[in-house]
């Protein structure tokens, strides 16, 4: 958990260093802390190294074959700030970085990698597609202004049908791993609370509600605690 929190805030981080001057372009952005002044570049950037040495620690802590893993992901979060510059898919690699615990967990406690971690992470790579296509809704407008890319802007009117797109394949792939993973009635049960819950968030989003666009990205906490609760009863189950 330390790890996580860690290296997601280092890649926060690292994004808003990088993104700096078209945050200044979003309405949205520009209250940042670097481009509105609140904090310079180079304190970011010591901020970032303290974070990156923490995640470290903890990664070390570790098999080797989990710390190998740990350290492929860094290119993937390196390349992501400036994907919205050259494709229109920055959220497919955004999903890549985010989904990358998906394997640690597994690599941590087996030092290899198996089906059922392989579909987590894919599940998770096409969830965060849905999310974050709906989260890019809310800067539509100044996004097109400053030339930023985003698969909002992809699809546009069929951004409803994208994003359920990405949520059916995410709710499949997710399926899958319990499935590899011989699990019983409590994960699946969790798979459906999931499945319900990204099925409502289609149903509510609308290309020009960039108010909701930010509630529903937020609700995607609910719908990660709804698939985290079946896991861990399944897994407190198994344990008895």
């Amino acid at each position: 958990m330390i790890g996580a929190i860690a290296m997601r805030g280092a890649g926060s981080t690292y994004n808003d260093i990088v993104d700096r001057d078209l945050d200044r372009q979003v309405a949205r952005t520009r209250s940042r802390p670097i481009p509105s002044g609140q904090v310079t570049t180079r304190q970011a950037a010591i901020f970032l190294v303290a974070q990156c040495l923490v995640g470290l620690a903890v990664l070390l802590c570790f098999n080797g074959f989990t710390i190998a893993t740990g350290f492929a992901s860094l290119a993937l979060v390196a390349i992501y700030p400036f994907m919205k510059r050259v494709t229109s898919w920055p959220q497919a690699v955004l999903g890549l970085a985010f989904a990358w615990g998906g394997l640690m967990g597994w690599a941590a406690t087996f030092g290899s990698l198996a089906l059922p971690a392989l579909l987590l992470y894919a599940g998770a790579v096409f969830w965060t597609m849905g999310y974050d296509t709906i989260y890019a809704i809310q800067d539509f407008d100044d996004d097109g202004v400053a030339g930023i890319r985003s698969t909002a802007r992809l699809f546009g009117d069929s951004s409803r049908l994208a994003i359920g797109l990405f949520y059916a394949l995410a709710v499949v792939a997710v399926g899958g791993s319990v499935l590899a993973a011989g699990l019983g009635l409590a994960a699946w049960l969790g798979v459906a609370a999931f499945a319900a819950h990204l099925g409502w968030q289609v149903g509510k989003v609308r290309l020009d509600d960039k108010r909701g666009a930010l509630l529903l990205f937020r609700a995607n906490r609910d719908a990660g605690i709804l698939l985290f609760g079946g896991l861990f009863v399944e897994a407190a189950a198994r344990s008895l």
